[in-house]
Order: C-alpha cells, then sequence, then structure tokens
C-alpha cells in the first residue's frame, strides 16, 4: 500500500521559524508512527509560496499517497484545530513568502467552492483520546494552509488538516495539564491522527477492491 504523507510548512513573514516543520520532522522520524504504519511515511516541507503548491504539492500528490496528513502554524489560535474543509478562495491581501499575491479570488477556475474531509469527526476523537484540547474548524484561512489543503481534498484518499498554535516560548518544563502546548505532545497525538488516516485508507482501498471484483464476478 502507498505510504502516508505528511507536509509542514517553512518560514514566512513573522514567523522565520515555522514550528509546523519542525513537527511535521519530528512526526515522520518517530519510531512510534514508523511502528503504527510498519513504513517510514513522506514528509514534505512546502516553501511558503504559492508556486510550491506546482512545483512540491503536485508532484507529491501525483505519486498517490495512501493518505495525507498536513500541519500549518496559526499564531492567533490557542489549541489545535482539526479543519473540516478548505474554501475555492483566495485572498489577495496577503502575499507570500516571495511577495507574490494570488492573480483571481478563486483559488482553481471551475473547482466547487468547498471541499471537506469526511474524516474530521474521527481524527479529532483520536487527538482527544490522547490528550490534546482541540476544536473543529471552519477556516482553514486564505492563505497557502487553505490553498494547500484544497489541493489535498481533491485527492482520492483520506486528507486532514491540523492548524498548531505557536508553542510556549519558554524553556522551563510545561504543566502537565497544558500538553496542548507541548509540541512533544502534538508528536504522540498525531501519530494517532495518522493511525486513523491509514486505518480509513485501508478501509476504503478495500472497499474498492471488494466493488471491482463484484463487478468483474457479474459479468
Amino acid at each position: 500500500m502507498a505510504r502516508l504523507l505528511i507536509t509542514g510548512f517553512g518560514p514566512f513573514p513573522r514567523v522565520p521559524d515555522n514550528p509546523s516543520a519542525r513537527v511535521a520532522r519530528r512526526l515522520a522520524s518517530s519510531p512510534h508512527l514508523r511502528r503504527i504504519l510498519g513504513a517510514a511515511p513522506d514528509c514534505l516541507i512546502l516553501d511558503t509560496r504559492y508556486a510550491a503548491l506546482d512545483a512540491q504539492l503536485a508532484p507529491a500528490l501525483a505519486r498517490q499517497p495512501a493518505a495525507v496528513l498536513m500541519i500549518g502554524v496559526a499564531a492567533s489560535r490557542r489549541r489545535i484545530c482539526v479543519e473540516t474543509r478548505a474554501v475555492n478562495r483566495v485572498s489577495r491581501l496577503f502575499p507570500d513568502a516571495s511577495g507574490a499575491v494570488s492573480r483571481s479570488l478563486a483559488f482553481e477556475s471551475g473547482a466547487p467552492a468547498l471541499r471537506r474531509s469526511p474524516a474530521t469527526e474521527a481524527v479529532r476523537v483520536s487527538l482527544m483520546r490522547a490528550g490534546l484540547k482541540v476544536v473543529a474548524s471552519r477556516d482553514a484561512g486564505r492563505y497557502l494552509c487553505n490553498a494547500a489543503y484544497f489541493r489535498a481534498l481533491a485527492q482520492d484518499c483520506p486528507a486532514i488538516f491540523l492548524h498548531i498554535p505557536m508553542p510556549a516560548r519558554t524553556k522551563r518544563p510545561l504543566r502537565s495539564d497544558r500538553p496542548h502546548h507541548d509540541p512533544d505532545a502534538w508528536v504522540a497525538a498525531f501519530a494517532e491522527a495518522a493511525r486513523v488516516l491509514m486505518q480509513r485508507a485501508r478501509r476504503d482501498q478495500g472497499v474498492a477492491t471488494s466493488s471491482v471484483r463484484r463487478s468483474t464476478e457479474s459479468r
């Protein structure tokens, strides 16, 4: 079976050290996750430029990953957000890291107004069971997080986008009741989210295989 694809983002204006990239890399190299998956996942750190969607994300999606787990940072949020959808809308107010802005308000001409992730609730529950305080969100933004998620949700595989808050800016140990600000807790919990995505991928693959078999037998 194809592998899980994990994505994060590189630096962008006002966030020179993007924590989503560090969390994505740590998750991809987690021995616990490798035991869950039975193989190492693929990890892609996207440049925060619109051009990266075609130059970096499109080739990764063309390899048909079994599932996609995307991680981004939302500095204004205080909890992990499980994004339920992505919209076909781009803000022209926020240039990317290269200074470029979208040429149109629609991300993809002729595409639907929004795309939803059927995996949202199962992933949210898995993160809560892992000890994180999480919320479902209907707003993945109007920037590259939303654009990348919109592209991933067009694929025939389970996909989810997780927005993380900025990690606590302290070297002191975090209180045990605040795992939602602890990258170590995020990595452990996101491994469980990956498990959920891959279970859905295997289930969907099994359903598709059974459908093909029945179609062949009925001829």
